[in-house]
This record gives C-alpha cells, sequence and structure tokens, in this order.
C-alpha cells in the first residue's frame, strides 16, 4: 500500500475533511488555496462519515451517440483494474459533456463499485437514483442530479481528470465528507494521523473557552495563545518548508 497503511487510513477516517486541510497546512507542502475541490461538487448525502480512499479515474460523455453493446461494459474494465491502486477505489469521473447531459452514475453503477471494494464515488456531472444509492451507503460527490442515463460512454480509465476545479491522478489520496473534497499528499499521510489528535487538542482550547458558562475576551484571547503555542510547536516538527 505504498506506506499508507490500513490502521493509516482508518485512523484519517476520524477526522472531517477541513480538519484534514488544516493538517495538510502544517506541513506547508503547498499553498493553501490549492489541492481542494471548489463548490460545484457536494456531497449527495452530507450525513455519512468521511471517506478516505484512492483516486480510480475515469471521463465519461452521454451526449455521444449509441454504440453497440453494454453501456456499463466500462464499469466491469474499471472494477478490474481496482487492483492498480494502493488501496480502498474511489471512483472520479470527469464529465467532458458541459454542461453534463444526463447522469454520470445510478443505482447499479454504484452498487458495482461498492461490491467491488469502492468507497465513494465524485463526479464533474450529475446523479441519479440518489435514494437508493442512500439506502446502500455509499458516499457520492455531484455537480447535480438528472434523470435519465442518456447514451453512456465510459471513454477513458485511469487517466489524469480534472473535477471541481482539482487536477486528479490515478492514486491520489483522497479525503471527503459534507464539506467536500481535498486531495492529501501521500507523502505525509502517515504523520497526519499521527499528529491529528494533538492538533484537534489544540484547538478545543479555544472552544472550550468559547463554551464556557461565562465567556471572556480575556479568556478567549488566552486560550487563542495557548492554542496559537501548540500548533506553532507541531508545525515546527512537521513543516517542509525550508
Amino acid at each position: 500500500m505504498s506506506g499508507i497503511t490500513p490502521e493509516v487510513l482508518a485512523k484519517l477516517r476520524t477526522f472531517d475533511t477541513p480538519t484534514i486541510c488544516n493538517l495538510i497546512e502544517l506541513f506547508e507542502v503547498r499553498p493553501r488555496n490549492t489541492g481542494y475541490m471548489d463548490a460545484r461538487i457536494q456531497a449527495c448525502f452530507p450525513e455519512m462519515d468521511p471517506f478516505v480512499g484512492f483516486a480510480a479515474t475515469a471521463t465519461f460523455r452521454s451526449s455521444a451517440p449509441p454504440r453497440e453493446g453494454d453501456v456499463y461494459a466500462g464499469t466491469e474494465v474499471q472494477v478490474e483494474r481496482f487492483v492498480e491502486l494502493s488501496g480502498p477505489p474511489v471512483v472520479v469521473f470527469q464529465d467532458l459533456d458541459d454542461p453534463s447531459v444526463s447522469a454520470t452514475f445510478g443505482e447499479v453503477m454504484c452498487t458495482t463499485y461498492q461490491a467491488f471494494g469502492a468507497v465513494g464515488l465524485i463526479t464533474s456531472g450529475t446523479g441519479r437514483d440518489l435514494e437508493q444509492v442512500q439506502e446502500i451507503g455509499f458516499p457520492v460527490f455531484t455537480n447535480g442530479s438528472i434523470c435519465a442515463h442518456g447514451y453512456c460512454h465510459i471513454l477513458h480509465v485511469h487517466v489524469p481528470v480534472h473535477v471541481g476545479g482539482l487536477a486528479v491522478y490515478l492514486d491520489d489520496l483522497l479525503h471527503g465528507d459534507l464539506n467536500g473534497v481535498t486531495s492529501s499528499p501521500r507523502e505525509i499521510a502517515a504523520e497526519m494521523a499521527g499528529v491529528g489528535d494533538e492538533f484537534v487538542a489544540a484547538e478545543k482550547f479555544i472552544m472550550d473557552a468559547l463554551r464556557s458558562p461565562e465567556p471572556t475576551v480575556k479568556a478567549l484571547r488566552e486560550a487563542r495563545a495557548e492554542a496559537g503555542a501548540c500548533i506553532a510547536a507541531l508545525r515546527s516538527r512537521v513543516s517542509r518548508a525550508a
């Protein structure tokens, strides 16, 4: 699993996606305004827990004329190639139709992906059968919904895609929840899992001060200073900045 163990993935799943973004900032490995999908990509089921997995990328189009054979044949190719990933797949589609002409996925596709180990799906296009997909507990992220599937064409599998303003490459580590989706640099994944609890504990100083029966500006200022010192110490331990 390229150094990212199941234990690391399990730990990362205990944090929400904003916390993952904050942890990435500690390491100073990329600009703070990069590495995550924009507001076009929304969780269809905000109540579901965070997912963590590896990108199984593909392109999709449904406006082209029909072709011979089963329109879902490309799905079989995808699941056969899940073995190329470092861990649990997250299917990531770039819909080449702009705007989307019909749904990228429905109940059959999501059930197929889930049966072969996928932990979620993201598309720059749209979805359908949302009630049925929700019932199987499969997280999906879309730019909306459309009731029909048109002429489904899964064009290319395991190629770079562009979804929600983010370039996604095969086997990228992704984390998502109701707040959105971010990519996580693989080289810091284990360390993120290791320091996450410390970061959450540092933020708790502020929240405790604010939730006091009688909050004061003085208490808030002191809590912010204590939290800031803890976070600064964490950053000094893990930062990759020159």
